[in-house]
């Protein structure tokens, strides 16, 4: 077992540690004015680390060369981001909407020969709800923006470690330019998203009016996903596009650069659909949700993706045992599993697997066990604090001699990518982030099972819960967890429903809470 090589640059590793530390800090500082500086601070940081990392490469070619053309595309985006700020200041709700509305959007920006495919949108949102909670709290304050305030809990400090385990783990990264780029493109501004997420008073209109956003958009990337199906023609993706050439099967992936992060946004909104459903006291709702489902069920088809399937089929369990307790949601999952096995081992043709060999099987997963097996061997290897964030992509093509057309940014199964780069320290953070985010995510949930119907933000904490065991599943076979700015989304809209207090029908167990524990500090109060 070999000791790890500090290979990052020390400007830049202290930098990616600075920025982890003011992000930290606005989560951690005791007064309103030192956490809305930090943001600031953080705002400012993440796209310097980003420039100064990229400055020598082709993706900044353009903008290296032609200082006047960096100068105005800074500047347009700080204009974009002080009208949204100002937009948060009046109208707090409109950051939740606005920021479900630009989760699945992905910018191709071209420069120097390459294109990166970037949440530009998001990114932009994120910037001006961090704008607005500074200037309420430095300049008027107030807490306009974000005024359910709190003390970080286990969930936010579990984030908060993860967050910086990665950023001093980047210092001896064999590939710290692609840790550095997740840690700015990911960590740091989602983990923003989140703070803001989780301190919106959150009411029924607002949960529902993001929950039509989400369900919207789904549809519009359905009906594109169709015209593709239909014209045999992908708007995004040349590597799915090429794919599709050699397979009986047509694949799309709509708006998206991958059919399988397409089914997870779809799989995820049609989880939190079902909850409706589940609970819908309406007729016009459940018939509503049934329609939509349908559409979204058939555009899911398209893209034979076989882990937006099962994290589909997770978060639907998931809802069920809420709705009518785990006992026979368990035994029909045995059943299932049963079944499913005598399938594979005895009727193999029937689902076009063939199984005689190790090679046959990753043929199957999609090369998915070689992948498991190169991050396996790269964990045993360095068991301890492994080969550094992001390296997973560099290490595998170097230990298995492959080149860059097989070699993908994660094994497809984020448990052993985590081991493969981060050790067991990261490993073990990893797991403690998601037994304090189930944990919080599903206290509270029993009257969920109660014959009074349950109150709408209730409702909305099990479909959450539901919805962020189907992600977690997904990234079970696929990558992809605290990278998805949905994680981020679903843990802060978690985080703040449980603060929330009841909307007016809440049923008795739920509205008999102290005054003094669901009473929020309203938009335009003093900060506490």
């Amino acid at each position: 077992m070999d000791a790890p090589v500090a290979v990052a640059v020390a400007p830049q590793a202290i930098g990616a540690v600075a920025a982890a530390g003011a992000v930290v800090g606005a989560f951690v500082l005791p007064s309103p004015r030192a956490r809305a500086a930090a943001v600031l601070v953080a705002l400012a940081l993440i796209p310097a680390l980003l420039l100064a990392d990229l400055w020598d490469s082709p993706q900044v070619s353009d903008f290296r060369e032609s200082p006047a053309r960096a100068a105005a595309a800074a500047a347009a985006a700080l204009v974009l981001a002080a009208a949204l700020a100002a937009l948060f200041v009046r109208r707090p709700e409109a950051f939740p909407i606005l920021a479900v509305a630009a989760l699945p959007f992905r910018v191709p920006i071209e420069a120097g020969g390459e294109t990166a495919n970037l949440l530009v949108p998001l990114y932009v949102v994120v910037a001006g709800g961090g704008l607005a909670y500074a200037y309420g709290r430095l300049r008027l304050g107030m807490a306009t923006i974000a005024p359910r305030e709190r003390e970080p809990g286990r969930v936010e400090l579990a984030l908060m470690l993860a967050l910086g385990l990665y950023a001093l783990q980047l210092a001896y990264s064999t590939d710290f330019s692609q840790g550095l780029e997740n840690l700015v493109f990911f960590y740091l501004p989602f983990a923003i998203l989140l703070k803001l997420l989780a301190a919106v008073e959150w009411s029924r209109e607002l949960v529902l009016r993001c929950l039509g956003v989400a369900a919207a958009l789904a549809l519009v990337f359905v009906a594109v996903g169709f015209w593709e199906y239909a014209t045999r023609r992908l708007l995004l993706n040349p590597k799915v596009i090429e794919a599709n050439q050699f397979q009986a099967y047509f694949r799309v992936n709509s708006l998206f650069f991958d059919p399988n992060i397409y089914g997870r946004f779809l799989a995820i909104v049609m989880t939190a659909l079902a909850g409706v459903l589940i609970w819908g006291r309406s007729r016009r709702d459940v018939l509503a949700c049934a329609v939509v489902l349908t559409v979204l069920w058939a555009g899911l088809l398209l893209t034979f993706s076989q882990s937006s399937f099962g994290a589909l089929l997770a978060g639907l369990a998931v809802l069920a045992a809420l709705r009518w307790g785990p006992r026979l949601v368990a035994a029909s999952m045995a059943a299932v599993a049963v079944l499913g096995a005598v399938l594979v081992v005895g009727f193999p043709g029937l689902l076009n697997l063939e199984l005689e060999s190790g090679r046959d099987i990753d043929a199957a997963t999609s090369g998915r066990i070689d992948l498991m097996e190169g991050g396996g061997s790269m964990f045993l290897d360095r068991p301890v604090w492994g080969y550094g964030p992001g390296a997973f992509t560099e290490r595998f093509r170097a230990r298995e001699d492959v080149g860059s057309e097989r070699a993908i940014p994660a094994s497809h199964t984020i448990p052993i990518t985590v081991a493969a780069e981060q050790g067991v320290i990261g490993l073990a953070v990893y797991v403690l982030v998601m037994v304090t985010a189930l944990g919080m995510l599903f206290g509270g949930l029993r009257a969920l099972r109660e014959r009074a119907p349950p109150d709408t933000l209730a409702v909305a904490r099990g479909t959450i819960a539901a919805a962020f065991v189907a992600l977690a599943v997904h990234t079970l076979f696929y990558a992809a967890f605290l990278e998805d700015p949905v994680t981020w989304t679903l843990l802060g809209a978690g985080l703040g429903l449980a603060a929330s207090r009841p909307s007016s029908g809440a049923s008795a167990s739920s509205s008999s809470r102290p005054a003094s524990a669901s009473a929020p500090a309203r938009t335009g109060s003093s900060i506490p």
